[in-house]
């Protein structure tokens, strides 16, 4: 009877035909859709981990070398518990992760990211002392761009006014000092360029600004040698022999001030300060190197 009945209606058989083609194609979707959802489940499972257990497994990380999986580990901590205890530490540590592995945008973002969150912690000190060090890390040789230099000393000039009394003080002091080397040392390398064209003028400029802006820095012998140059072949002798007075009173071993004093010599002439000139001014601010 069953089969009979069947063969009796074409059209419902047809039917079932077309029925089953477009429920075959909703099947496949719906079994990759479930898979979809059982990626998502257990991604779910594991961005829930406790937060100390990732916390402690990026510190594992870290100390083993594997600074990237260390970074991803606090990041889960931030991103799946935000706003607690150890998602605060994570985020100062994968800051520092970071600056580990040399990826310093993403270290400074992060560490600029806890600063807003949490300006008043007691960690909020050693992110600002990151953010210092990824730009001392960049910091690039004295015939390029300085920017990272002044970067450098900006940030970690922020770190001592705002914590004084904090543990990275010492090391920031330090690294403002070779950074205003570095930009001393592009405004020599500079006024050298000037004055090997004979452009005394242009020259001069550079190297008074290194007499005045970085008069703590190793640069500042020759940057008043090579005003003594300057100023001699320009025919203004009483600021070259300033310039030499001020260099021999400063570092009176200096190589820099023999070779001054001989060139003034060649014609005559000696150091001698005349106490109106920038020079003489200026000279009293130098505390050396």
């Amino acid at each position: 009877m069953f089969f009979s009945r069947v063969g009796q209606s074409v059209t419902p058989r047809r039917g079932v035909l077309l029925a089953l083609s477009v429920v075959a194609p909703a099947l496949v979707v719906s079994a990759c859709t479930s898979d979809k959802k059982d990626i998502n489940l257990a991604t779910y499972v594991d961005q829930t981990e406790p937060a100390d257990v990732l916390y402690n497994q990026g510190l594992a990380n870290m100390n083993a070398g594997r600074l990237d999986e260390a970074s991803k580990k606090f990041d889960a901590v931030d991103r799946q518990h935000p706003y607690s205890e150890f998602a605060r530490k994570s985020m100062v540590m994968g800051a520092f992760a970071d600056y580990r592995a040399g990826n310093y945008d993403e270290a400074i973002g992060t560490a600029k990211r806890y600063l807003t969150l949490y300006p008043s912690t007691d960690e909020a000190a050693y992110a600002q002392y990151i953010i210092g060090l990824c730009y001392y890390r960049q910091i690039k040789d004295v015939t390029q761009d300085q920017k990272e230099a002044r970067q450098t000393i900006q940030t970690m000039q922020d770190l001592v006014t705002r914590w004084p009394n904090s543990e990275y003080v010492a090391d920031a002091k330090d690294k403002i000092r070779f950074a205003n080397d570095q930009l001393a040392g592009k405004e020599m390398q500079i006024g050298r360029y000037y004055l090997e064209r004979r452009e005394y003028i242009a020259a001069v400029k550079r190297f008074r600004t290194v007499v005045e802006n970085y008069s703590s820095t190793r640069h500042v012998e020759e940057a008043l040698a090579r005003l003594t140059e300057s100023y001699y072949a320009m025919g203004l002798t009483s600021e070259a022999q300033t310039a030499a007075a001020v260099l021999g009173h400063n570092y009176p071993d200096s190589p820099w001030y023999k070779d001054s004093y001989k060139l003034l010599q060649s014609n005559g002439l000696e150091p001698r300060e005349n106490a109106g000139s920038w020079i003489s001014k200026a000279g009293k601010m130098i505390t050396g190197a």
